[in-house]
């Protein structure tokens, strides 16, 4: 994506989907890793922002 600034509480949806079914995620850490938590079931994933810019597929909400 275009728009690497990115803020706790943003809304985004990844690529691929997580196993419980969803591929909508909440920003919950924002530093040289992201730290993003699965709205549906709650599960938190800690990435780096690189690997994170490749998997992002789309922002929902931007917060802030």
């Amino acid at each position: 994506m275009e728009n690497n600034s990115y803020t706790i509480g943003t809304k985004v949806i990844m690529k691929k989907p997580h196993p419980c079914g969803t591929n909508e995620w909440e920003i919950t850490r924002v530093g040289a890793d992201i730290k993003i938590k699965c709205v549906k079931c709650g599960r938190t994933v800690l990435i780096p922002r690189i690997e994170f810019n490749k998997k992002l597929k789309k922002i929902i909400t931007q917060e802030g």
